[in-house]
């Protein structure tokens, strides 16, 4: 009978756990491989060393500090204090942490309402399962160099007030845009970019584990293109694989349109352009041709400044002159839509630089340096 009334049906009382895990399988197959291959434990972390030996200590029962874990985007900010909370806290985990993302909730009345309240809550030193765990709550800011100034000072005073029952973690790219007064109550970790072998490593254990199927020189294109943002590498690899479908193998024409890569072949063209004394007509009709195959700007301005690096035709000097007015002119492209008119600025430029002799350039630069006319001084 209590069979019946668990089930519906007699006899399929031990059936009851089958659909719950076959639901969880599914699950697991539908999330996306950021979280599902997200490190499960500290150890799993890789290239942080400092921290990671920090939290080691800890877990083991040392006193856990404020944190402020900063650097570039995909290097494990995140994925480390998740780890090290599931490990502190086990199935408490929800109950003591309070995760935020600054940058969607960052005003001063967040830091009132949720945050104040949150922190304000006391518990216990005893997990569920009797293990013991500090009698202490994380509060975890995500993007927290997005929060204004208000909210930063405010949130200044309440570390100090609930010292004794919460931690606070900050998440941030940028560590300059955090206020001084908060830093200085938080142990710094600065996160830096990942070694390419150990994303190699990590994305040839997810084919493995995926059943993907590409070329080891696919797979260095990819971490190269990444560089060294984990999460990038494995979102377009999961992305890449959806694009082929399954037990098809990724080609590098895949990696390039899932990462907006330009091909080489554009961004050579455009600085052999620049090299002789083109035609301003065919200078247009080629940036025309580039504008249609929807490249981001900023993107053939990081490879042409690659490629520029990398030449071996023109001189020192000359490459500094053009990497000037290539920043300047990449700088311009993100505060404007007119993409067209810094490309073409860009080349014709360059084009001067390459193709006429340094003094007549410095020649006609002082000529029209005393013809401008400086309002007020005429």
């Amino acid at each position: 009978m209590h069979s019946f009334l668990k089930s519906g049906k007699l006899g399929e009382a031990g059936s009851s756990n089958s659909p719950t895990s076959g639901s969880a399988k599914k699950r697991l197959k539908k999330l996306q491989w950021v979280e599902k291959y997200r490190p499960k434990t500290v150890e799993d972390v890789v290239e942080q060393k400092d921290v990671v030996a920090v939290l080691k200590e800890c877990i083991s029962g040392a006193d856990l500090p404020n944190m402020l874990f900063y650097g570039p985007p995909g290097t494990g900010k995140t994925s480390t204090i998740l780890a090290a909370a599931h490990q502190l806290f086990g199935d408490l985990y929800k109950d003591r942490i309070l995760e935020l993302n600054a940058s969607d909730e960052r005003g001063i009345q967040v830091i009132r309402d949720k945050i104040k309240t949150f922190s304000q809550l006391t518990v216990c030193s005893a997990r569920a399962d009797g293990n013991p765990c500090p009698a202490l709550k994380i509060i975890i800011l995500d993007e927290a160099d997005a929060m204004t100034q208000a909210a930063q000072a405010a949130l200044r005073r309440t570390m100090e007030k609930e010292t004794k029952t919460t931690r606070f973690c900050l998440l941030c790219n940028y560590v300059s845009r955090i206020i001084e007064p908060l830093t200085s109550r938080c142990t710094k970790f600065r996160f830096k970019p990942l070694n390419q072998s150990f994303i190699l490593e990590r994305l040839q254990a997810i084919c493995k584990q995926e059943k993907v199927l590409v070329a080891e020189n696919i797979l260095n294109v990819l971490v190269q293109e990444s560089g060294g943002d984990m999460r990038r590498a494995i979102t377009a690899l999961q992305s890449c694989a959806n694009l082929q479908g399954k037990n098809s193998h990724i080609t590098l024409e895949n990696v390039y349109e899932v990462l907006t890569v330009v091909p080489e072949k554009w961004v050579a063209n455009f600085l052999d352009l620049c090299r002789k004394r083109t035609d301003i007509k065919q200078i247009i009709q080629f940036i025309n041709e580039l504008e249609q195959q929807a490249y981001p700007t900023h993107k053939i301005f990081e490879q042409l400044n690659v490629l520029l690096i990398e030449s071996d035709t023109i001189s020192e000097p000359l490459k500094a002159e053009i990497g000037e007015y290539l920043a300047e002119s990449s700088f311009r492209s993100t505060c404007s839509r007119a993409d067209f008119t810094h490309l073409l600025d860009f080349a014709v430029h360059t084009q001067e630089i390459l193709t006429v002799d340094p003094e007549a350039r410095k020649w006609e630069q002082q000529e029209n340096a005393k013809c401008t006319i400086i309002q007020g001084l005429v």
